[in-house]
Formats: structure tokens, sequence, C-alpha cells
């Protein structure tokens, strides 16, 4: 497993219980999947959209390292994160 799809394995079973479980995860081949709920295993990321896609799917499973960014689409406090490892650094 390299390195960042540890890494959003990680991010994703330690989800913030204060953080809704819905956003848009961008894989490394470029597709954009919003999702209302997500479940993990120890590779893969399974996620679960509102509404079926273009084909009718609406689950889609993951593979970590294929995980290239998340979008939150809820306003979330900065201070959310802290759980994750994130800091305000000094300016």
């Amino acid at each position: 497993m390299s390195m960042s799809s540890s890494g959003w394995k990680e991010f994703f079973r330690q989800w913030p219980a204060e953080l809704p479980r819905r956003g848009v995860v961008i894989t490394t081949f470029g597709e954009q999947i919003p999702f209302a709920e997500f479940l993990t295993s120890s590779k893969f990321l399974l996620l679960e959209r509102h509404a079926p896609d273009s084909l009718g799917a609406r689950t889609v499973v993951v593979p970590f390292d294929a995980v290239a960014a998340l979008k939150l689409t809820d306003v979330v406090k900065s201070k959310t994160f802290a759980s994750l490892g994130f800091e305000r650094t000094a300016v």
C-alpha cells in the first residue's frame, strides 16, 4: 500500500463524528464521485451516491490508492480536523 493510499485509508477510518459523511472523491483517473455515505475495508473505499450516475450505479468501490483528493460539500470549522492531525501553523 502506497503512502498516499494509507493516508486516505487513515483519513476515512478516523472521519470526525461532527463532520457529515458526505462529499466528493476525486480519483486518480479524473472522475469526481459525489457521495452521501461511505464504508471502508482494508484496501477499498465504498461510496454510496445520493442518486444513480448516468449508468444507473449508486455504489462505487474505489481502491484507496486511486483516491487523489476529497472535496467537502459542507461548511466545516477548521478545528474539526484537529483529530486527523491538522494544525494551524505560525505565520
